[in-house]
């Protein structure tokens, strides 16, 4: 019941709000909402550029990041590759062992199935 109260206040209260800024207080309520406008464009305006300025800054640290990361690139590539060969190799000897380990365990898997 309280909250159907609440909501039904609050209809009333919109409505009776309307009608006085309507009927009764038209030219306050006029002069107010003009009132509004110049500082919603000046802090609207400071906010884009506000917004301008860090995407321009942004846009710099990306641009000095990629330079320093094409300088950096042709010293790492070649130690970098030589790793990565001889990682495989590693990661390649064990991966054929557990294939045929695997295998073995799916053929023994079938009979005990069966005796069951």
């Amino acid at each position: 019941m309280g909250k159907a109260l609440a909501i039904i206040g609050g209809l009333i209260a919109m409505a009776g709000g309307v009608v006085l800024a309507i009927f009764v207080w038209w030219q306050e309520f006029y002069e107010l909402i003009f009132g509004c406008i110049p500082p919603i464009l000046f802090f609207g305006g400071l906010i884009a550029f506000i917004a301008g300025i860090s995407s321009i800054k942004d846009a710099m640290r990306t641009k000095k990041l990629e330079e320093e990361t094409e300088k950096e690139e042709p010293k790492a590539e070649e130690p970098a590759e030589e790793e990565t060969e001889e990682e495989e190799a590693k990661i390649e000897e064990p991966a054929e062992e557990e294939k045929t380990e695997e295998k073995e365990e799916t053929e023994e898997e079938p009979e005990e199935e069966k005796t069951e």
